[in-house]
């Protein structure tokens, strides 16, 4: 199946999605997950980001959680994915949005709420088009954006 109409190419690599019609709207195989899932326009853009951290930063697979269930004040949240080191612990959790959602300060926010259990060092925001990365100093309470996420 091609590119469903209403996604847009992104400021991604090509990735080689494998795509279905199965039903009223697309599905999307997730070979993190080993399942099918409903192609929304925000799993489009967090599809392509986890083959661009795969294949252009050569993250291990196994490094990568998507939807990861945190608990924070009480609420139950989900980061769209996290990534480990290879010691298991926490680097970099990235906040994936529709290509045509702004990345406006509420994203930022929202990512940085995620971080409040996570503690990594490093933030990412996108939504297929534009990405943000922020580098976290923990004990200063500051973060400065670079320009390329670091080898994880």
């Amino acid at each position: 199946m091609n590119r469903p109409n209403k996604y847009p190419p992104l400021n991604l690599p090509a990735a080689d999605l494998r795509l279905r019609n199965s039903g009223p709207r697309p599905e999307v195989w997730d070979t993190l997950r080993r399942k099918w899932l409903v192609l929304t326009p925000e799993e489009w853009v967090r599809q392509h980001f986890i083959r661009f951290l795969t294949g252009t930063y050569g993250i291990d697979p196994f490094r990568i959680v998507q939807e990861q269930q945190l608990r924070i004040d009480g609420f139950s949240l989900r980061a769209d994915i996290v990534v480990y080191s290879r010691q298991a612990e926490p680097q970099l959790i990235v906040e994936c949005k529709a290509a045509g959602v702004a990345i406006t300060q509420e994203v930022f926010n929202q990512v940085a709420h995620y971080n409040i259990q996570l503690g990594v060092p490093y933030l990412v925001v996108t939504n297929g088009l534009q990405h943000y990365c922020c580098e976290i100093d923990h004990e200063a309470r500051s973060y400065r954006f670079i320009h390329e996420i670091p080898q994880l």
